[in-house]
């Protein structure tokens, strides 16, 4: 089981999932279908997470499938945000899903 810690354009959020790697094809695709395609991510040690979380993390992880499973520990942006320090995360990773047109942006400039 890993943990992430996801700074999206909404907001953050703790996620929990058995996929080996934040960039784990399969797990973009269902992050995508949850209308998140791009973030910057942090890997958060289980350990620290089930600490600071306590029983929900408990009753969330015990949800989670072995195998292909994702489950949000925490969608409360602020509380996800402050929940830990950056010294205490690992490294970042930033993911860029497929380009989106700015519309503030005028590409028909002549």
């Amino acid at each position: 089981m890993n943990a992430y810690l996801l700074l999206t354009g909404s907001g953050s959020l703790i996620i929990l999932t058995s996929y080996p790697s934040v960039e784990s094809p399969v797990l973009l695709n269902k992050l995508a279908a949850k209308g998140i395609t791009k973030f910057l991510s942090y890997p958060v040690p289980i350990g620290l997470a089930r600490q600071r979380y306590g029983a929900h993390f408990d009753i969330v992880s015990g949800d989670l499938a072995e195998t292909d499973d994702l489950r949000v520990l925490d969608y409360n942006g602020d509380r996800a945000f402050r929940r830990f320090r950056f010294a205490e995360l690992g490294p970042l990773v930033t993911h860029e899903g497929a380009a989106e047109a700015d519309p503030a942006v005028d590409t028909d400039a002549d």
